[in-house]
């Protein structure tokens, strides 16, 4: 059996039957589930794990650190769930977190210090109060960022309004990878996207599959040590390239019949960056 099989099957047996639990429940604590994803992050755990909630299921999506990420991790966390993935890519680490975590809700949540997990309660409630999705938005009133260029952020505004156009959705904050939703909705994101692509491909996911989505006011911090993995130009035309795969490609489907998403932000919209 290959390395990668093996891994499947690992996945397949920590997935246990159970309810599917979703927006509107009367399910009054669900569990949560935190997916990390982590390549040499070792020097940003301490910031991270310690500020997570007892309760929650950890899992740590590794792919391949050369430094103490994994040792940090079971030191900080001794119960989280270290899944040494042979594929590399934000979006395969993601995945494979989704179909490993148990909780009710999954939130997915940088190891790099910029996203806060005090913030958690805030998607929590989101959920709670009806939504499916919750999408963290950094230009909403009450969230900003320290971390985005204006390169970044002007390319951010673009892609996001083609989404928006092309998809008839709202959105006011498209590539952002702090998100949390109901674990029953992971069949609808039904994603499959290498890098950091992933964010764009759950939000158009989201809406097609006529999910109620609600944004979250976040602030976004910089990374605390290390360099980013992200590429401005090369992962740009990476979503762009998979906007238009979406829109008109072999992969479009008509999800939208059901009237698609409901966006119902979470506080006031603003602008920054």
């Amino acid at each position: 059996m290959t390395e990668l099989a093996q891994f499947e099957v690992q996945i397949e047996d920590r997935r246990t039957p159970r309810p599917r639990i979703h927006a509107g429940s009367s399910v009054l604590e669900p569990r949560i589930s935190v997916v990390i994803p982590t390549l040499n992050e070792a020097q940003n755990l301490p910031h991270i794990l310690p500020l997570l909630d007892a309760d929650y299921e950890v899992i740590i999506v590794d792919g391949g650190s050369t430094d103490e990420t994994v040792d940090t991790a079971l030191r900080l966390r001794p119960d989280a769930v270290i899944l040494n993935h042979p594929r590399r890519g934000k979006g395969n680490a993601l995945i494979t977190g989704w179909h490993t975590a148990t909780g009710d809700i999954i939130v997915t949540l940088d190891a790099d210090g910029s996203a806060s997990p005090g913030e958690i309660p805030a998607f929590l409630s989101a959920l709670q109060d009806g939504a499916d999705y919750a999408k963290g938005s950094r230009y909403m009133d009450g969230g900003g960022s320290t971390d985005l260029t204006w390169l970044r952020s002007s390319g951010n505004r673009f892609l996001g309004s083609t989404v928006n156009l092309l998809f008839g959705t709202r959105y006011t904050d498209l590539c952002y990878g702090y998100n949390a939703f109901w674990r029953s909705c992971v069949d609808d994101l039904a994603c499959e996207a290498d890098g950091f692509e992933i964010e764009t491909l759950m939000n158009i996911r989201a809406a097609q599959a006529g999910l109620t989505i609600a944004e979250v006011p976040s602030q976004e911090h910089d990374r605390l040590h290390g360099s980013s993995n992200l590429r401005p130009f090369r992962d740009g035309f990476r979503i762009l390239n998979l906007i238009v795969r979406e829109r008109w490609g072999a992969r479009r489907q008509q999800r939208t019949s059901n009237g698609g998403a409901q966006l119902r932000p979470v506080g006031s919209e603003s602008s920054v960056g």
